[in-house]
């Protein structure tokens, strides 16, 4: 039986509402319903902030010493660097405090609103008095609204009272902004917004504040405070060392001061934020939008993603592909929700018994589906996909949904209970009524809904566990016509109409996710609601599960850490799971849609909601998957293991050249150099090779092997895997070359202290480009901006050398050609030396695990 096309399958618009033009000139009136945000820290103290570090107070008060005592050069120095390490610092906090702006914006709560007689979907600072709102189970309440209609309304109220146990909500009653729906749905008109609003009056309270600084951030700055106490006990030897060789008291003074700050990026912090923010940013161009930048840096670490199925593994594009009912076994065709389709292995109009148990399934259900539009080339669902589904398929068994509604009114329901995993409703039918349960087949074929005696039932659940096994998700239906309406709390007598298969599609590129997740050393879970046969069909398809492997329920959290399926689980097991892995070690990232997944999204390491869930979802998560693709989270991953390399990459560059400055000044004198460096060349160096090349390096591209690697060790130290040994490593070598240079130059009569500090300066540059990451292929040249970095760096280094102006300031003496070309020749040798150390050392590329 061929369907070619149906009127009234997208059903009716609400009525009433506001037009649009009304809605704008309320919103221009009363203003954005959002409670006001604390503005951003103004300039000056964005500045002061810089200032009040305790290594630039340190520079300061060197300032004013050497103005007290005329030394203008030094005092000239001192103020460009702090002048430019503040200007860069303030940039890159700016940068980042809109790079987060930015995410804010892209996760801004939502709201259903009926303008102009038609549904849409707006953000929530959008609404005004007297929009009409709908809000289901699991949203968050944009604003505070009275009820016109209510189904079996609770909300949670405790972010307004404290009172943690749900309040039912009748017509008539108000819902109040910032409160969650918990059960139920409700619509509802808008009577207060923004600061009038219930949520608005106690702003003080509730105002969302910043979550201070990362895990990694914090870690960051202990280490930050150990170099600083360990820079500072090597500079007084210094000082002391200089005194003793008779050097004058404030020169060594300077130097000591200068050297502290030169030993430690004290740029670190800024440089590391702006790199978790931009590292946000990219996330979000490929549709996943962290939250917080916890979630950047955590994403790293992640060694288990326990996944949904529906709309994740799976396209949530539903579509009935078999149905039993009297008897008759339909095979349905058609094109996701399009009501064009064929039944084969029916006549033509289809039995009685297949138009029954599709109009069952319509009448107990609550989706639309919406013709093609503008924005959307095919057919679309309006509401829960699978229900979405029952609707399609009641269109290709020749009904009119909108029609078929209309006529069998809905007087009572009990919307879909997780606990019993059914739904009931009530219709006015003719002279009688029309009860109507659906559900899983273990639940809807049973006592007391149905009469397990009856040849039908058992007929029914032969037919469920065929579908199942064929991988296809199953619903059962059952109703019974009667004289008085039945209750649909506890559905007792019905009559099971048959069973129905639904099919997800898997998307096409679900089986090579998983694989990339086992190269990148990541176990994939999926842990689902549906029945044990369709989860481990599904999972065998990805290549997570083979036939005799176990498959888990959400009553045995403690297989978690052996078992790579779950099924039939509830949301709130889910915690138990999460909490199991985390026992045994794991970095959990869990994905979820429901306002039950809640509290494990806030309880898993990474919280993933999907885009089209609810709003409690996407509000607990640390991470929303706008597009509800696994594959997005790959890309996620990816880019928190790139940000981390980076830091890591900065580190090593900063820090091995902190320590070679300070090893020069300690050996050089031992040498017969005197005193190496002036305090105005360290702060130069300082300046030019942790200024732009220090954060051009945050922004490096990902290796090739950043998915084909174990995830790091959570207890991982920062400077851990062998980082301090490179900036060991690194730092003899740079201190090698430049001493080598300064005792070199010293015997030939040469201006030792003056070649001393350009290959100094030159060889952390080449350091730089040394630390560059591996390029694929057709990358060669991602972050231009480093390249353009040290070579503007570089020619400012030889400046001091060769301008007359900026050799009067730093102290410097010109220097011949082949001075140069000597100090240039030996400036590289560092950076190529650890080039060929990196490309003979590379480590080969980690071998897939197994992805069962």
């Amino acid at each position: 039986m061929t369907v070619t096309g149906l009127p009234g399958v997208s059903g009716t618009t609400r009525p009433g509402g506001l037009t649009g033009a009304q809605a704008a000139a309320r919103l221009a009136e009363d203003g954005p319903n959002a409670v006001a945000r604390p503005h951003p820290p103004r300039l000056l103290r964005r500045v002061g902030a810089q200032l009040a570090d305790p290594l630039v107070s340190l520079l300061l008060a060197a300032a004013a010493v050497t103005t007290l005592l005329g030394d203008w050069a030094d005092t000239a120095i001192i103020v460009l660097v702090v002048c430019l390490n503040t200007a860069i610092g303030v940039a890159q906090q700016v940068r980042a405090d809109r790079a987060v702006a930015a995410l804010d914006s892209l996760t801004a709560p939502t709201a259903r609103v009926t303008r102009d007689g038609a549904e849409s979907v707006i953000p929530a600072a959008g609404l005004v008095r007297g929009d009409l709102v709908r809000v289901e189970a699991g949203d968050i309440v944009a604003a505070d609204l009275l009820i016109r209609e209510a189904y079996r309304c609770h909300a949670d109220e405790a972010a307004l009272t404290g009172e943690s146990v749900p309040v039912a909500r009748e017509s008539g009653d108000e819902l109040f902004a910032g409160t969650v729906l918990v059960t139920g749905r409700a619509v509802g008109t808008v009577v207060r917004t923004g600061a009038a609003s219930a949520l608005g009056r106690i702003a003080q309270l509730v105002a969302t504040t910043s979550s201070g600084p990362t895990p990694l951030q914090r870690r960051l700055a202990r280490l930050s405070r150990v170099l600083g106490a360990t820079a500072v006990a090597l500079c007084l030897v210094v000082f002391a060392t200089g005194l003793l060789a008779g050097r004058p008291l404030l020169l060594m003074a300077l130097t000591a001061v200068s050297l502290v700050v030169a030993a430690v990026p004290e740029s670190l912090p800024a440089v590391v934020t702006l790199a978790l923010a931009q590292g946000a940013r990219r996330m979000a161009r490929h549709r996943a939008i962290p939250r917080s930048l916890h979630a950047v840096e955590t994403l790293g670490s992640v060694t288990v993603v326990a996944s949904d199925k529906t709309g994740t593994l799976t396209e949530g594009r539903m579509t009935v592909r078999r149905a039993v009912a009297g008897g008759f076994h339909a095979r349905i065709t058609g094109d996701g929700y399009c009501p064009q389709g064929t039944l084969g292995g029916v006549s033509d109009p289809p039995p009685g018994a297949l138009s029954e148990l599709a109009r069952a399934g319509l009448l107990c259900s609550d989706a639309t589906v919406l013709p093609p539009d503008a924005d959307h080339p095919g057919w679309t669902a309006a509401g829960d996909p699978l229900e979405a589904a029952l609707v399609t398929f009641a269109a290709r068994c020749g009904l009119d949904p909108a029609r078929t509604r209309a006529a069998t009114p809905r007087l009572a329901e009990h919307p879909f209970d997780q606990a019993t995993r059914q739904m009931t409703t009530v219709h006015r039918d003719g002279d009688g009524y029309l009860t109507v349960c659906k559900g899983a087949p273990e639940t809807v074929l049973a006592a007391p809904v149905v009469d397990p005696a009856d040849p039908d039932t058992a007929a029914a659940r032969r037919a469920a566990t065929e579908l199942t096994a064929a991988g296809l998700r199953v619903l059962a239906v059952a109703a019974a016509r009667t004289d008085t309406p039945g209750s649909p709390i506890a559905p007792t007598g019905l009559r099971p109409l048959g069973v129905v298969g639904i099919e997800d599609p898997l998307r096409p590129n679900a089986a090579a996710t998983a694989a990339a997740f086992a190269r990148a050393g990541i176990r994939l879970m999926l842990i689902t609601g549906d029945h044990p046969g369709t989860a481990a069909h599904i999972a065998a398809q990805v290549g997570i599960w083979a036939p005799g492997d176990p498959v888990g329920t959400g009553d045995r959290p403690d297989l978690a850490h052996q078992v790579h399926v779950y099924a039939r689980t509830q949301p709130e097991q889910k915690l138990a799971i999460i909490t199991e892995l985390q026992q045994h070690g794991h970095v959990v990232a869990m994905t979820g849609d429901g306002v039950n997944d809640a509290p494990a999204l806030t309880r898993a390491d990474i919280g993933v909601a999907m885009g089209g869930g609810t709003e409690v979802a996407r509000q607990a998560a640390d991470l929303v998957l706008v597009d509800d693709n696994l594959t997005t989270l790959e890309h996620a991953v990816a880019e928190g293991r790139r940000v981390y390399d980076n830091i890591r990459r900065f580190l090593r560059y900063g820090l091995a050249g902190g320590a070679a400055e300070l090893a020069v000044m300690l050996i050089g004198p031992l040498l017969g150099l005197g005193v190496p460096l002036l305090p105005g060349q360290i702060l130069w160096i300082n300046l030019l090779t942790h200024g732009l090349p220090g954060v051009a390096l945050g922004a490096e591209p990902a290796e090739p092997d950043v998915l084909r690697r174990p995830p790091r060790p959570p207890d991982e130290q920062v400077l851990g895997d062998g980082l301090l040994r490179g900036i060991l490593t690194i730092g003899a070598l740079l201190t090698a070359a430049t001493l080598a240079t300064g005792v070199y130059a010293h015997t030939a009569g040469w201006p030792w202290q003056s070649m001393v500090f350009v290959v100094l300066g030159l060889a952390q540059l080449g350091i730089a480009l040394a630390s560059r990451a591996t390029r694929p292929p057709g990358t060669r040249w991602a972050n231009a901006g480093l390249l353009a970095a040290v070579a503007l760096s570089a020619a400012a280094q030889l400046a001091a050398v060769a301008v007359p102006g900026l050799r009067t300031l730093l102290g410097t003496q010109p220097l011949s050609g082949s001075q140069l070309v000597f100090c240039a020749v030996v400036a590289v040798l560092p950076g190529a030396l650890v080039a060929a150390w990196r490309s003979l050392n590379r480590p080969p590329a980690v071998p897939p695990v197994q992805r069962r």
